[in-house]
């Protein structure tokens, strides 16, 4: 394929890949390429395609020339439920809420892989690394003044051009530029006003944008010729802020995505069957507007201002693939984890209920002919609830506020 139409392909897939929403592993992904995503995401030690340099970029040079693409139909439920506040005389917030105005959402993938040699190739994948969206059409704000729709909108970009080489037979090794964008847009929280530092830069203005970097590396290593092993690490990516949102996220409008990293192994059970298992952790923790608790040092905005109070995450994930036939192979993954959100910190966390724990998955893969191939996942998030004991202050008027969520999609590739 000729240089131009690469970067074509690449310049397309970074445009559609932009209006994303999801929220998985608190706001993370549960997996990235569509196999991977039928096997739970498991995929450290288990490169399948092009877009392994999402989970590993060390798995790159394992999956020869390839070029994907892919589209997966993304469909969160999200809600929340308020009981037992008085906000005053005839004043209360108490009612069942859906942050469904919009609910489908359509995600696509891109990745490019090139052998430069028999040791070391050249690619690029371009992903949704997480998100987060909700749009009230009831303000569950609205008894204290807030406009309805109310709601956020989180999209996350990343362009990851990635250089991997076989250190020697068993050992790869491989590194990423993860080239992040981001979108984020608030509507209906005036009644937050009076906590923030600047009231004309906390809501309704808008979407604003921001660009950043950072890297991801990875290795694996085959320790016996039927099991391999993986390793990888994402630093914090240096975001860019959200100056028309500076009244809401800490350090004046920051939004830096955190560092993540974990390890895995790939037991080929049989010669058509293997086992692919991964522990991920997620260090929400280390970003200030994601981390500080609702009654943080500080008005919204500030330095060391309110935040959402998520705590750091550890995702597990088992995968199984199974060739069944020349032609058909088979997936299947489940992943668990703790969701993030303190039960004290759920009324703020209305705008982002980013709170599933299980993920079930199924794939599969069809050979078309002897170069070309056609991929499904299927994933179901189990509903989770979370009930905010002591959640609203009594300044505003106590009570508790209760989120749940669910989620299914399906993707082709």
């Amino acid at each position: 394929m000729k240089i131009n139409k690469i970067a074509v392909s690449l310049i397309a897939a970074g445009l559609m890949a932009s209006p994303l929403a999801q929220a998985t592993n608190g706001y993370f992904s549960h997996g990235y390429g569509i196999k991977a995503k039928g096997m739970a995401g498991a995929g450290i030690a288990f490169a399948q395609d092009s877009l392994a340099a999402a989970t590993n970029p060390a798995g790159m040079v394992n999956v020869g020339d390839r070029i994907d693409l892919g589209l997966e139909w993304f469909k969160p439920t999200r809600g929340s439920d308020i009981v037992g506040n008085i906000c005053g005389p005839g004043c209360s917030l108490d009612g069942s809420y859906k942050g469904n105005g919009k609910s489908n959402f359509f995600i696509p993938e891109f990745g490019y892989n090139k052998m430069m040699d028999p040791d070391t190739s050249l690619g690029v994948s371009v992903f949704g690394n997480g998100g987060m969206n909700t749009e009230y059409g009831t303000s569950p704000f609205s008894a204290f003044g807030g406009s309805s729709p109310a709601g956020v909108n989180l999209e996350q970009l990343f362009i990851a051009p990635t250089w991997a080489k076989k250190v020697n037979s068993d050992n790869s090794v491989g590194v990423s530029l993860n080239l992040a964008y981001q979108r984020f847009a608030a509507t209906g929280l005036e009644p937050f006003s009076p906590m923030s530092s600047d009231a004309t830069k906390l809501t309704n203005n808008g979407t604003d944008t921001s660009t950043g970097y950072g890297l991801r590396l990875g290795w694996t290593g085959q320790v016996s010729p039927a099991v391999t092993l993986g390793a990888t690490y994402q630093t914090k990516t240096k975001m860019g802020e959200f100056k028309k949102y500076a009244g809401l996220y800490a350090e004046q409008g920051g939004f830096d995505i955190p560092a993540n990293f974990g390890v895995g192994i790939a037991v080929e059970a049989n010669p058509d069957t293997t086992v692919a298992f991964d522990i991920q952790r997620i260090q929400y923790g280390d970003i200030k507007s994601i981390a500080n608790t609702n009654t943080a040092g500080g008005p919204l905005g500030a330095n060391d201002g309110a935040g959402f109070g998520w705590q750091d995450m550890t995702v597990y994930k088992l995968g199984v693939n199974h060739a069944y036939s020349a032609d058909l192979t088979v997936r299947a993954g489940f992943s668990t984890t703790k969701q993030p959100i303190p039960e004290s910190q759920t009324f703020f966390n209305i705008l982002a209920p980013g709170v599933v724990e299980n993920h079930m998955t199924l794939g599969a893969t069809w050979t078309v002919d002897g170069d070309s191939e056609v991929s499904l996942a299927y994933m179901h998030a189990f509903k989770k609830t979370v009930n905010g004991a002591g959640s609203i202050a009594p300044s505003q008027g106590g009570g508790e506020a209760n989120i749940n969520m669910y989620e299914d999609s399906l993707g082709i590739a």
